[in-house]
């Protein structure tokens, strides 16, 4: 490198503050010189022994290059460091390379088995540079070595030198296109990688060398929808736009329902042309309206789980910092989403307006595309478009073709009275905008025509000219449509042909006059004449136009103007510009009839005064959409390079099993004992996610949280797999761990004591929540074999009449409160008592929850019959007691206090499914205080209560004593606000205070609802889109038939039954306890078990969980 040229770079920028400017001549003499030893200085550092002052030296080094100054000289000095030890000198030597790899090539090439070194090192950021510097050497003869350095790295342990190696497959393919082959192999394997670190990187070098393979994505599909959320932004970015064109090629078309129908609508007109034979004709007609009948009743479109898949993991990317990401989530779905869902994104995108100016010029390029298609979800919004007067021209442009966009009859006087304020703008761009919008908006509402008009015609007497003149050519577009009404108009503008000077202006003038000369038979004659007049000094455009009026009024009024046209042609035949010269010759030949002039002459005054069709005032943003929106061949309405285009919709759905991926072997285990020994094997997502669930969105991850924490009885039990499943906290997966080991315990604890005599192991069971489990199974399997022989008898009764319902309420009412009245019998009671005393210290893991008087009795009374006579009644009232909707025997007990960790008191609740009468927005739960001490206990009371906001706890009465051996009970309220937050309070007796909490499951947290089928079909056709959650499963062997459905989804969820006219679909409906949001559940039964369900629920977090609860409750 020259010293000259050296010495120019190093003059260009700027140097830090105390830091003297050095030059490169040696000939500059004094401080000048300097620099020559400053460079000796750092290849003295950089060659020294000492690993502090090759830090040093490239530190500086590395900072130079960042202030954009020439450090290429140091090359040969710097490039020795590579195989240096020390971790922190080699990763700057990495940077500097990168940056002078390409320069520098036959040096770099010379070092190029350190770097191969390089890629053996133990740190995975050496490993990475090396390769990421080994990519920036561009030439072909290393492209074997850069082959297999990419090979390498794509099966490193480490995420990140994967995600380097991915960032390498672009450069080679680049340097060398014959690789593809080799580097789709390397693609198709880093597309099957599992962490978020490289799923952006791989997929924008899928990009970049085989878009078109889409085959690679079918099996990463729905773990690239899974990952999307924890990728970095930019990688969202690009992973979306690939996704959308994706689905454009897999899926169809959201909205194929309307197009049809149009078809459909067109189709029946055919057959009326046919007269041949009216036999035939008849035939014909009963077949298209079959077939129109057959459209109507046509099943509405039933979305692919993995394109619904797609747009719930993408919706709360709509709430990303980087407005990338927001764009690149609306274009998703406004080219993806069914139209009931597209408008979710509005809000995000006004939400990006407030941000700089660069964004909202991209922003409102695409709002201005999607307002002519869509303009509904944009309305709410029409305020975010007004003009503010900060904002740069383009902008205010941008916004004026929206707000004419959105323009309605409804909103139109608004947006006028928002027009006339910026026709007052200092900003004459935004004005002559303005101007057009309102003629726009005239045009494309005719009620508003004439206000337009008159409006721009008080703008003819504005002092700026230019205003005047934009509102002369919009006012002649707009007489056009009718002019016969307007000839007052016509006459006014001729008027001003003396003031105004701008050509344009001059020439919409004098053409509106000359097309509508039979209307201004006076005035028309005269304005050509003070034309005729000042013709040579005229603008071209308006001396064409003079012509074209000479020669109009001479085919219309020859008598007054004829001498006046022969002046005028005979002026342009002489004209400096030739159009005009040429203009008038043809015109001469076409009205003036001579011996020589042809044919044509007889048809001059069709050719001059035929009608015009009114010109067509539209957005420039028409047609643009059928560009990806948010890409730059959008923005510039033009195609850009690299462009890929955006498929069409296909006509047949292709196969969906593609996408279907082999479900590893431990996720088909059913006990946790298995599940936990395969734990570690498991991956932070699963592939099986896609299928297994519904994936959810961040606001429900933080409730699906809180549930698996929840340490409350069999609870745990329900929700610890989800937990595990969906990888969230190691806290909860160590709390479950411990869990488990007590679990075994009890299990073999268990198996001993069924060796006892019976009358112990009933007085066991009673207490032991596990045995229960097993207790209930068995009375599910009589009422199973029961409820076949009872369907017809459970039909009959549910025709029977409501006083008949409210007697058999009364019944089990009755029995209830018995039941809870009547303690335990007192011979079992002893004998729990001998078994305390004999209770060790090693038994304290034997965490059995004490009986609950309340729960089992009622079975004693209740035969199984009628329970389910009970269940198959379709109640009226929707308060009515839900002992008869959901029967006592369902009800789960679960643990508060045990009575270790109380010292003697034991404390279970459980959700009574009552209505709570103090509040009807509260939940009621029925506790049960059982005194296992010798000494008695006193005032039992609630204290210290911690909730969320919004929640609110009724407490229960305060118990003043508990004799020992005693129980008794309690109902507290709670209002849960809709969420399975938990209830936090402190448990307090006279002597100890003792912390607990009660935490719903979310089928608690409803009350069951009487609708009809017709009210059903409605309420559920109003709660479509993201509101629908529908999940495939296969039922229990047990639960084949409508029986036990209805049991174990009113078991999992308080909802009552919906009659429905077929036997192979279930229906429940139900609202949320709190804000009385409906919540409809459809369970369509097919062969072989196959099942669908169906939650529609008007908050998305409960149905999100509601399906979960239901999936487990149906297929366990």
């Amino acid at each position: 490198m020259s010293a000259s040229s050296a010495f120019n770079d190093e003059k260009g920028g700027s140097s830090s503050v105390g830091e003297p400017e050095y030059g490169h001549d040696p000939a500059s003499g004094g401080i000048f010189s300097s620099d020559y030893k400053r460079h000796d200085d750092l290849k003295e550092m950089l060659d020294s022994n000492k690993d502090s002052l090759k830090l040093e030296a490239m530190k500086r080094i590395v900072a130079m290059i960042a202030r954009g100054k020439n450090a290429s000289d140091l090359f040969p000095a710097v490039v020795k460091n590579v195989a240096c030890k020390n971790i922190e000198v080699k990763k700057l030597v990495y940077v500097y390379l990168v940056r002078y790899a390409e320069e520098q090539q036959d040096l770099a090439l010379l070092s190029i088995s350190t770097f191969q070194r390089g890629l053996k090192d133990p740190n995975q950021l050496i490993r990475a540079s090396a390769l990421r510097v080994l990519s920036s050497i561009r030439v072909t003869i290393i492209v074997p070595i850069m082959m297999l350095a990419i090979k390498e790295a794509a099966s490193d342990m480490s995420p990140y030198v994967r995600k380097t190696a991915a960032h390498a497959i672009p450069k080679l393919y680049s340097l060398d296109p014959e690789q593809k082959d080799q580097l789709i192999e390397v693609i198709e394997k880093l597309l099957a990688d599992k962490t978020t670190l490289v799923a952006g990187s791989v997929v924008m070098a899928f990009e970049e060398v085989c878009p078109e393979r889409i085959d690679l994505i079918h099996k990463n599909y729905r773990k690239l929808c899974n990952l999307l959320i924890d990728v970095e932004e930019w990688g969202q970015v690009v992973i979306i736009n690939m996704l959308t064109r994706y689905a454009r090629t897999q899926f169809l078309n959201p909205n194929i329902n309307e197009s049809l129908l149009e078809e459909g609508g067109g189709g029946d007109k055919t057959f009326y042309g046919s007269d041949e034979d009216e036999d035939e004709d008849e035939e014909e007609e009963n077949e298209k309206k079959v077939e129109a009948a057959a459209l109507a009743k046509r099943k509405p479109y039933v979305m692919d789980p993995d394109h619904r898949l797609l747009l719930r993991n993408t919706k709360p990317l709509l709430q990303s910092r980087n407005a990338a990401v927001v764009m690149a989530v609306a274009q998703l779905y406004f080219h993806l989403a069914p139209k009931a869902e597209v408008g979710v994104i509005a809000k995000a995108l006004v939400r990006l307006l407030r941000s700089h100016s660069e964004v909202q010029y991209v922003v409102l390029q695409n709002v201005a595309t999607m307002t002519i298609k869509r303009r509904g979800m944009f309305e709410p919004y029409l305020k975010s478009f007004y003009i503010r007067s900060t904002d740069p021209t383009q902008i205010k442009i941008l916004k004026l073709e929206v707000l004419t966009n959105l323009a309605n009859e409804t909103n139109i006087s608004t947006i006028l009275r928002e027009f006339q304020t910026y026709i007052k703008s200092m900003d004459k761009d935004f004005v002559a905008a303005t101007i057009q919008a309102i003629g726009r908006c005239a045009t494309n509402i005719g009620e508003v025509r004439d206000t337009c008009l008159n409006g721009l015609v008080q703008l003819l007497s504005n002092r700026d000219e230019l205003v005047v003149a934009e509102s002369v050519v919009v006012i002649k577009k707009l007489l056009q449509m009718q002019p016969e009404k307007h000839s007052d108009i016509i006459k006014h503008m001729a008027k001003l042909t003396d003031n105004i000077q701008v050509p344009m202006a001059r020439a919409s003038i004098l053409w509106l006059i000359g097309e509508y000369c039979e209307h201004v038979p006076k005035i028309a004659p005269d304005v050509l004449r003070k034309m005729a007049k000042s013709f040579t000094s005229e603008e071209d455009i308006v001396k064409l136009q003079i012509i074209n009026l000479a020669a109009k009024l001479y085919l219309t009024n020859s008598k007054q103007t004829k001498l006046l046209t022969q002046y005028v042609l005979n002026l342009a035949k002489y004209d400096q510009n030739y159009d005009i010269r040429d203009r008038a010759r043809f015109i001469r030949q076409l009205i003036v009839p001579t011996e020589k002039s042809g044919a044509l002459s007889k048809y001059a005054k069709k050719l001059f005064l035929a009608l015009k069709p009114a010109p067509v005032l539209e957005s420039p943003f028409k047609d643009r959409d059928h560009f990806q929106l948010g890409s730059l061949s959008h923005l510039l309405n033009a195609k850009a390079g690299g462009y890929q285009e955006l498929p069409d919709w296909p006509e047949a759905a292709p196969d969906p099993s593609v996408r279907n991926v082999e479900v590893p072997e431990w996720t088909k285990c059913s006990s946790r004992e298995k599940r936990k020994e395969k734990k570690v094997e498991k991956p932070f997502y699963s592939d099986s996610e896609g299928e297994s669930g519904p994936t959810e969105s961040a606001d429900s991850e933080s409730d699906s949280a809180s549930i698996s924490e929840s340490g409350s009885g069999s609870e745990v039990s329900g929700t610890a797999s989800e937990s595990e499943e969906s990888g969230e906290g190691s806290e909860s997966e160590d709390e479950e761990e411990d869990e488990e080991e007590k679990e075994r315990e009890k299990k073999k604890k268990k198996k001993r004591e069924f060796k006892k005599p019976v009358q112990e192991s009933a007085s066991e069971q009673s207490s032991g929540e596990d045995d229960r489990k097993q207790e209930r199974k068995i009375k599910q399997r009589k009422s199973d074999s029961e409820s076949e022989s009872d369907d017809d008898e459970s039909a009959s009764e549910s025709s029977q009449s409501e006083s008949e319902d409210s007697e058999s309420e009364a019944e089990v009412k009755k029995k209830k409160k018995a039941a809870e009245s009547k303690p335990p019998s007192k011979p079992v009671k002893k004998e729990n008592k001998k078994e305390k005393k004999e209770m060790s210290l090693l038994d304290l893991d034997d965490f059995e929850p004490a009986p609950s008087p309340q729960v089992t009795p009622v079975n004693a009374f209740l035969s199984n019959s009628l329970v389910t006579d009970l269940e198959g009644l379709s109640l009226s009232d929707s308060v009515l007691s839900p002992a008869t909707i959901a029967p006592s025997s369902t009800l789960k007990s679960f643990e508060l206090l045990h009575r270790i960790t109380g010292e003697g008191l034991s404390v279970e609740y459980c959700f009574s499914r009552q209505p709570f009468s103090p509040d009807a927005n509260m939940v009621a739960v029925q506790m049960q205080f059982t005194n296992n001490s010798t000494s008695d206990t006193k005032n039992i009371h609630m204290e210290d209560v911690k909730l969320q906001s919004g929640m609110r706890v009724k407490e229960f009465p305060e118990i003043e004593l508990l004799p020992a051996g005693e129980a008794a009970s309690a109902v507290m309220g709670i209002d849960y606000c809709d969420s399975t937050q938990a209830a936090n309070f402190q448990l307090c007796t006279h002597a100890r205070k003792f912390f607990v909490s009660i935490q719903p499951p979310v089928g608690e947290l409803m009350r069951p609802i009487f609708l009809t089928e017709n009210e059903f079909k409605k309420e559920q056709g109003q709660l479509m889109g993201m509101n629908e959650i529908t999940e495939k499963l296969t039922l229990d062997v047990k639960c084949r038939n409508e029986h036990a459905i209805v049991q174990r989804v009113t078991t999992a969820a308080h909802l009552s039954r919906v009659p429905c006219g077929s036997d192979k679909e279930c229906r429940f409906a139900g609202r949320t306890v709190t804000s009385s949001s409906l919540v409809l559940v459809t369970v369509a039964t097919k062969e072989e078990g196959a099942a669908q369900l169906m939650v529609n629920c008007e908050k998305m977090v409960i149905g999100t969980m509601l399906v979960k609860d239901i999936l487990l409750a149906l297929t366990q």
